[in-house]
């Protein structure tokens, strides 16, 4: 009797290259640049994110009026915080803007409330956890609290990724992501709280040591919603890769999906729970 042998496990070497390429870059935008820098670095990032969940949303009915509606009114709701632009407001006469959009282009449309829906979604599922990360970046000390979240986002990513490719034998929700493993989720939470400590005893001081271990576990788990979430989103269109523009990693928003969660449960934990205001 023989035994057929075990599936070689095997990493994909052009995350590699691609973060090795990226890195660099975000680090000089968030430390080294002035703040606006950022705001547009996520405005480009969340526009291309934004346009293939349209994409995936749509499909083969995508209206580029509702499109280019929800997309003006994603650049507003994140430069909001770095232009101090009243956010509910903004979001009001959003919905509105998308809903007359979609009554003008095609009245006729049984898509016409339905549309409009899936626009404003798009605007608050890319748009409201991006702006908090240029909200982030207004508080003391905000560019080296930025650096902490996406390094710690960054390292849970990656030690999910490498353990569950190692070790990863239990599927964790498999009806959504099959590769998805508790060996993974395990990976991810060593990775992020060594990585939440290193970075608070070297550039995050305005956190404590117990400040840093409960955002690594908070962004691991938040960070796996928000990779489930996205799942679902493409495991409903039908879709590996939300698109195809990072090697390796898939599309814009394959990559920003945990941040998309991240973000907005740091900067409330530091806000709310550290304490960090806002300078004037």
């Amino acid at each position: 009797m023989t035994t057929s042998p075990a599936p070689t496990r095997h990493f994909d070497l052009r995350r590699l290259y691609t973060a090795a390429a990226l890195i660099p870059a975000v680090y000089l935008i968030i430390v080294h640049l002035a703040p606006w820098a950022l705001t547009l670095l996520l405005i480009a990032v969340g526009s291309i994110a934004l346009l293939e969940l349209y994409r995936l949303s749509f499909q083969s009915r995508l209206n580029y009026a509702l499109v280019g509606v929800g997309l003006a009114v994603f650049v507003l709701t994140v430069a909001q915080s770095h232009l101090s632009l009243p956010l509910p407001e903004l979001l009001l006469g959003g919905a509105f803007a998308l809903v007359l959009t979609a009554l003008v282009v095609d009245a006729s449309s049984a898509y016409r409330w339905k549309d409009p829906l899936l626009a404003l979604f798009g605007v608050l599922y890319v748009g409201i956890p991006l702006s908090t990360v240029v909200s982030a970046r207004s508080l003391p000390s905000g560019a080296f609290l930025v650096l902490f979240l996406a390094v710690v986002t960054w390292a849970s990513d990656a030690g999910a990724y490498y353990a569950g490719t190692l070790w990863g034998k239990h599927p964790l929700m498999p009806s959504i992501s099959p590769k998805k493993t508790y060996e993974g989720l395990l990976g991810g939470l060593v990775g992020a709280v060594a990585a939440a400590l290193l970075a608070q005893l070297w550039f995050a001081s305005e956190l404590s040591w117990t400040d840093a271990v409960a955002l690594g576990i908070l962004l691991t788990l938040t960070g796996l919603v928000g990779d489930l979430f996205e799942s679902a989103i493409k495991r409903r269109a039908g879709v590996k890769d939300s698109g195809g523009i990072l090697p390796g990693h898939g599309g814009m928003l394959d990559r920003i999906d945990s941040l998309l969660f991240t973000a907005p449960t740091f900067y409330y934990y530091v806000v709310y729970v550290r304490g960090l205001l806002p300078t004037l």
